[in-house]
């Protein structure tokens, strides 16, 4: 939503999509309701028969004839061929994205979305193929419909957690909420209700060697020698009323409750940090007053079988928000979307691509430094992978997915053929940045020594089609991640893998070992770039004097993701309309921060509008050793940058952390939109543009990293640059209340290199200019769950506190 805050005031009617505004916020219209509720119905439960009538008796044809689309090209033409020879990937099979004849088949399928001549086109052939091709396909290219088809503006979907939940929770979960049943639970809580009564009221007793038992909720003891320890625990606090011991993990924060991994009923609330936005509305009340609603405390993974010290970073890796966020990105710069048709190459997508490989990498490995590990481990083909990675995680299909044992050697188990192309494309591209130059098919020349050349570097690396010379180049990075899959080039039914889907990669330590390696030849190329001079990097008549920065904090907190998708149970219709009258959640915990600000005092010997910089970085190594700015250019993340107009004289500029223009608060869940939907349509309520946040931003609460209970030394660096507008600025269109802009030349707020001027090697005698500021700074890491370890201090035992997000908020955040 504060995407929408700073431009509602100059939002202009296009009376082409459907939209009225009134008070300066567009609400969406009839039209407009009838087919985002079509969106969010469709993908109702998508692994599951469809159950809606209406969509049942309008998808018995799919439109497979020219006259219906605006382009119909070759991927199309094969897609029906492979239809009619039944030759598709089969619903309940494994799909990836990134498996060479699946991303064929997903190409063709998006291709009949996106050129649909008209709504009942699309509408028409979206539910034939929800109900006859494959569930990952038809999302996948769902998704990148609605994202880019330019009559599309304002609709969505729900986010992918909220569609396939399988892929981003662990089996025991899954499993927990696919076999949930309303009457079960009910006579269950009421048993467990007087069982629970009895136990937390009953002393503690002592058994012999080994004893084990489950307690209630699922709190396993287990006794011996006349003590009592629980599992893999630090600590104990006994008492004659209950007995409470702190856990090794913060995120595994419902035994220190009392809780158990089971289902509970969720009367109060849904967590999630802006809430509060939502739940002081009596429309948000009166329309989530039906709605049974649970939650079930859900675990990252664990190094149960293949112990590494990288399972310390689970509560990161495996974060919703980190690993949807790649997701998106991949989605609004698909490898197969040429930049033209889809006016990419207006938003610089090479470069903007390589770039995020870039920031993704610095910010883990700031990540990495709060649990005092070093460097992302180098990549290598032809050497071991230290670390093993088991995802915990089962297909919707019951299949589990593969995992890789510690000091796994990827040549020895591969395919030598597959192996020694993708090596070849390594090998020719560190050759031709280290010539200078490329040569094409056609014999044109191509220098590579101009800045504006990192737009063919970050096509290559991603394997995109504008890739120059494709067919050497745009399927390296698919076939990397077969090879990782261990998937053959024509196999088509293949075991799931995390890292042949972006949703998924994340998890997986290798996928930062492997990125570095992309990473590293963006900064080959920027190596043979000519460095900054002090004339270049200077502003005159600007100064940038002081920059005050607020406690930095960091903590855990609580969400609900919404995992309502993989209910089972029997769907309710009244009057042929679906009661959405249950939702399940997955109640985690997070890290996320404190809000913060920076002050920054600038003068300035004439008006001029200008662009603001912050970065931040490390400071000291995992040994305490300071790192040089020459190295330490790598491992700035940019947090934050910002257009502003100076006046003559001091300029006094404050920024708050929920100002930062590319990050985003909690997306509002799949069954709130849906209600709000519903409650729009039925004119009961007027539904905003603005009523959740862009997929496309980065969250708020991932900014910092975790940092020290005693303070991790970090530092932030500020730059004051003159404003160069984008290239297509003028020619911008799009509504920042409900769109990302994708492809419109406008996303990015001025023209220069991304990540300058830290985006070349650095001439520390020239580098150092006014309007630069280095600021030492220090991250806390505040224990949310304190309280908690004193059960004086806590007497609910065996309940969720709700107090959680208010009392303690309040108290020790000032939130």
């Amino acid at each position: 939503m504060k995407f929408a805050i700073a431009f509602l005031a100059c939002v202009a009617v296009v009376a082409a999509t459907g939209y009225h505004q009134t008070h300066d916020i567009k609400v969406a219209d009839k039209d407009f309701l009838m087919k985002q509720k079509f969106l969010f119905e469709i993908v109702y439960r998508v692994e599951d028969p469809l159950m809606f009538e209406e969509y049942i008796a309008m998808g018995k044809k799919f439109y497979f004839e020219q006259e219906h689309y605006t382009h119909f090209d070759l991927y199309m033409e094969k897609f029906y061929e492979a239809y009619k020879a039944h030759a598709l990937l089969p619903k309940g099979e494994f799909f990836g994205a990134l498996v060479k004849h699946h991303a064929k088949q997903a190409r063709g399928l998006f291709n009949f979305f996106y050129y649909a001549k008209d709504w009942e086109t699309f509408m028409t052939n979206v539910a034939f193929a929800r109900m006859h091709f494959n569930e990952g396909m038809f999302v996948y290219a769902l998704t990148l419909a609605v994202i880019h088809r330019d009559d599309f503006h304002g609709l969505m979907l729900p986010a992918i957690h909220e569609i396939f939940p399988q892929f981003f929770f662990n089996s025991k979960f899954v499993m927990e909420a696919e076999k949930f049943d309303y009457e079960m639970w009910m006579k269950t809580s009421l048993y467990e209700k007087e069982y629970m009564d009895v136990y937390h009221k009953m002393p503690t007793f002592s058994y012999g060697h080994g004893y084990a038992q489950e307690m209630g909720h699922g709190y396993g003891k287990t006794q011996g020698h006349g003590q009592t320890y629980e599992h893999g625990f630090s600590s104990l606090h006994q008492s004659s009323d209950y007995m409470y011991m702190k856990d090794f993990k913060t995120w595994q924060w419902w035994k220190l409750m009392g809780l158990g991994e089971h289902w509970y009923s969720e009367s109060n609330y849904i967590l999630r940090e802006n809430i509060y936005e939502f739940n002081q509305d009596s429309k948000w009340l009166t329309m989530m007053k039906d709605v049974k609603k649970f939650y079930m405390p859900v675990d990252y993974s664990r190094d149960l079988h293949l112990y590494n010290e990288e399972s310390k970073l689970s509560y990161f890796t495996e974060d919703l928000g980190w690993n949807t966020y790649w997701y998106y990105l991949n989605m609004d710069y698909s490898f197969f979307l040429d930049g033209k048709t889809f006016g990419l190459q207006n938003d610089r997508r090479g470069e903007w691509w390589l770039y995020n490989v870039h920031q993704l990498l610095s910010r883990y490995h700031m990540e990495r430094l709060s649990h005092g590990l070093g460097e992302i481990p180098q990549f290598s083909w032809y050497h071991q992978i230290e670390m093993g990675y088991d995802p915990q995680m089962i297909y919707y299909n019951g299949i589990g997915y593969s995992y890789r044992k510690n000091y796994y050697e990827l040549e020895t188990y591969g395919n030598f053929e597959m192996l020694d192309k993708i090596t070849d494309f390594q090998r020719r591209i560190h050759n031709i940045i280290e010539l200078g130059y490329y040569q094409t098919t056609d014999g044109h020349m191509i220098d590579l020594r101009k800045p504006e050349s990192i737009e063919i570097i970050g096509n290559m690396l991603q394997g995109n089609i504008d890739a120059i010379d494709n067919m050497f180049f745009q399927f390296w990075y698919m076939l990397a991640h077969m090879y990782f899959a261990d998937t053959h080039y024509y196999q088509m039914e293949v075991y799931p893998n995390v890292m042949l889907n972006f949703e998924t990669m994340m998890r997986d330590t290798m996928f930062y070992m492997f990125y570095k390696s992309i990473a590293q030849v963006y900064f080959q190329f920027m190596h043979h770039l000519p460095k900054y001079t002090k004339e270049q990097l200077l502003m005159p008549g600007v100064t940038l004097k002081h920059v005050e920065v607020s406690e930095l904090v960091t903590y855990f907190d609580m969400v609900d993701f919404d995992v309502t998708n993989m209910l089972n149970g029997k769907m309710i219709f009244h009057e042929g309309q679906f009661l959405w009258d249950k939702s399940l959640f997955a109640r985690q915990m997070r890290l996320n921060h404190k809000p913060f600000s920076y002050t920054y005092t600038i003068d300035s010997a004439r008006d001029e509008k200008v662009v603001i910089r912050a970065f931040l970085g490390p400071k000291f190594d995992e040994f305490g050793r300071m790192i040089s700015l020459t190295d330490n250019r790598f491992n700035f993340m940019e947090i934050d940058e910002f257009t502003y107009s100076l006046k003559t004289g001091s300029n006094l500029i404050t920024r708050k952390s929920n100002d930062f223009a590319w990050t985003v608060k909690d997306r509002t869940t799949y069954t709130e939109l849906y209600y709000y939907t519903m409650m729009a349509f039925d004119g009961k309520y007027d539904y905003p543009m603005d009523l959740t946040e862009p997929h496309c931003g980065f969250p708020d609460r991932l900014v910092l990293p975790m940092g020290w209970k005693k303070g991790m030394p970090m530092q932030m660096f500020f730059m004051v640059v003159p404003y160069m507008a984008p290239q297509h600025e003028q020619f911008t269109t799009f509504d920042y209340t409900y769109s990302c802009g994708i492809g419109s030349g406008a996303r990015h707020v001025d023209s220069l290199p991304f990540g300058y001027p830290f985006d070349r090697e650095i001439d520390e005698y020239e580098f150092y200019v006014p309007n630069m500021y280095f600021k030492d700074v220090t991250i806390y890491h505040a224990d949310a769950m304190e309280k908690y370890y004193n059960y004086k201090e806590y007497s609910n035992y065996g309940h969720f506190d709700y107090t959680f997000f208010s009392d303690y908020y309040t108290k020790y955040f000032k939130l």
